[in-house]
């Protein structure tokens, strides 16, 4: 027997958890008024300081009307949607320009604090310098975009930033001018502006499950998009900023690191485009910065990013592997004419690997003492874990199938320090025009002892001087290959301009990639892949280089 049951619309609400008085509140910063109730596009709030009036529920919308400009800080504060439910902050209008939020003299354009299931999207933010009200000269300041934040204890889960447009965000005026030595500090020491914050300073805090998606950061002078955690007591030390995925945006023209992380756990950045990281173009930009990096990180994938024309006396790699990370993936990247090189890895780093990875011109830097913290790097990999403290590491490093490609009149450094403790290098294609430099640094030399557990085999060299000496570095190729592999388009800047033709030489001659001995763990989800950087199907024995020739 067959009962059919049919739900009114108040019950199958209910059972689904959704909230039937959810409310749409309008801003309008030309004709809107804050005595208004803001539940009508005839009856719109006109500032952003009107969502102090609004008790916002699951469901709730808050809508700035399109070509309208709106000054201060939207302040979102222990507001919490559900997953079927978010809270949406968003746009309205027929206009053609986002609604703009111009935070100038204030600390953040959009603050996020203890709140869960909030979407923002379709909004332009700026902040172009203006100082701050009650200035306390001896602290130092940083302005966001947006600051998505904890104060409170608690788990605070499901915060999507998309489409949104963040430019311009600076603390000082224009004119003001950073030193030489402000950019050598670590991190800077100064007042600056950074596009989106993502942080979680309480112990006893989490943030869980946020999406950044299709987000455009321009012109700010520190980080484009930066997560910065600690180590969460609640939670038996695990870190409190988990499972992020950082998803199709761009980020150009940043005064410091494109995009950064620092004690995530569960971090992906796919589909990424940074161009111009640390760069000094306004004089209130640190001038530092690689396009992406990560410190204190477990688990985390970095896939299909191109990271190009990163400047800076130190690091300003591509893609770097700061110290304290555990399980880092990096593959299927392209890095191009980045000043401090392609491949940095730091100390206390466990199982990480760059592979299939397409490297075109890195590692321009030149070494001036006092103005650079070293030359660019083509492999640069050290136990460095801060200053004053002894070395380590890295250990179990995978280094393999990624096609290199250095134009004439740039030799980038390679080196690996006698900390390393197993380390992997195969299948690469290193085709440097002019050759590559040893790193001289005293722990760099092999007087200073073997590397143990190394696996240096089987890697098309374009030359002899593609690689140092014996007598010059750590390791060297005990295998090596010679000739020239024929790029498609050999100088391009594209993936595809790095197509291998001859044959002879790539097709097949890869080794099958197994553990390095002594390390049980191997690499978070195998060391054999499926597909080359092109999504080519890779079949028998892999191909040397980055791309499989058909």
């Amino acid at each position: 027997m067959h009962i059919e049951i049919k739900l009114g619309a108040f019950a199958a609400a209910l059972l689904i958890g959704a909230n039937l008085y959810a409310t749409n509140y309008y801003f309008d910063a030309s004709v809107g008024n804050d005595h208004n109730n803001g539940t009508s596009i005839k009856s719109p709030f006109k500032s952003l300081e009107a969502i102090t009036q609004i008790n916002i529920k699951s469901g709730d919308k808050l809508l700035l009307k399109k070509g309208e400009t709106f000054y201060g800080t939207l302040a979102l504060k222990n507001i919490a949607g559900t997953v079927r439910q978010p809270i949406l902050i968003s746009a309205y209008g027929s206009a053609q320009k986002m609604p703009v939020i111009d935070a100038k003299g204030k600390l953040n354009g959009i603050l996020i604090e203890d709140c869960s299931y909030v979407k923002v999207c379709d909004i332009e933010i700026t902040a172009n310098g203006g100082g701050l009200e009650n200035l306390n000269p001896k602290q130092n300041y940083t302005r966001s975009g947006i600051l998505l934040t904890t104060t409170k204890d608690g788990t605070y889960s499901g915060i999507t930033l998309e489409n949104l447009f963040i430019r311009d965000i600076f603390f000082e005026e224009p004119g003001y001018a950073r030193t030489t030595a402000e950019t050598l500090t670590g991190n800077g020491t100064q007042n600056y502006g950074w596009g989106i914050k993502v942080t979680s300073a309480n112990t006893e805090a989490v943030l869980d499950n946020i999406l950044i998606s299709k987000c455009h950061v321009k012109n700010v002078s520190h980080s484009g998009i930066r997560f910065t955690g600690s180590f969460a007591v609640a939670t038996k030390n695990a870190k409190n900023i988990r499972n992020v995925k950082v998803y199709d945006n761009i980020v150009e023209y940043s005064g410091g690191p494109a995009m950064q992380a620092s004690v995530v756990e569960n971090i992906e950045f796919k589909r990424n485009a940074t161009d111009h990281s640390g760069s000094g173009d306004d004089s209130r930009k640190w001038a530092r910065g690689s396009g992406l990096w990560v410190w204190g990180c477990y688990n985390a994938i970095i896939e299909h990013n191109s990271f190009r024309h990163a400047n800076g006396p130190g690091d300003s790699a591509g893609c770097h592997i700061d110290f304290n990370n555990k399980n880092v993936i990096i593959q299927y990247n392209v890095s191009e004419n980045n000043a401090g090189g392609f491949i940095e890895v730091l100390g206390n780093n466990y199982n990480c690997t760059y592979r299939y990875n397409v490297s075109i011109n890195d590692g321009s830097r030149i070494h001036v003492e006092g103005k650079t913290l070293g030359a660019g790097t083509m492999m640069g990999v050290n136990g460095f874990v801060g200053f004053g403290k002894k070395a380590v590491g890295p250990f179990n490093l995978y280094i393999y199938n990624n096609t290199i490609f250095v134009k004439e009149g740039r030799n980038p450094e390679v080196g690996f320090a006698s900390t390393v403790q197993g380390v992997l290098v195969a299948n690469n294609i290193v085709c440097a025009k002019s050759g590559v430099t040893p790193d001289l640094r005293k722990n760099f030399l092999p007087q200073s002892g073997p590397i143990p557990n190394v696996i240096f085999k089987n890697n098309l060299y374009l030359s002899e001087n593609n690689w140092p000496k014996a007598s010059q570095v750590m390791i060297t190729d005990i295998a090596p290959i010679l000739g020239d592999p024929k790029f498609v388009n050999q100088g391009g800047v594209s993936i595809k301009d790095y197509i291998p033709q001859n044959a002879e030489l790539i097709k097949n001659r890869g080794i099958t990639i197994e553990k390095i001995p002594g390390d049980t763990i191997g690499l978070v989800g195998g060391l054999q892949v499926k597909r080359d950087i092109l999504g080519r199907k890779i079949t028998g024995l892999p191909d040397m280089g980055a791309i499989e020739m058909k």
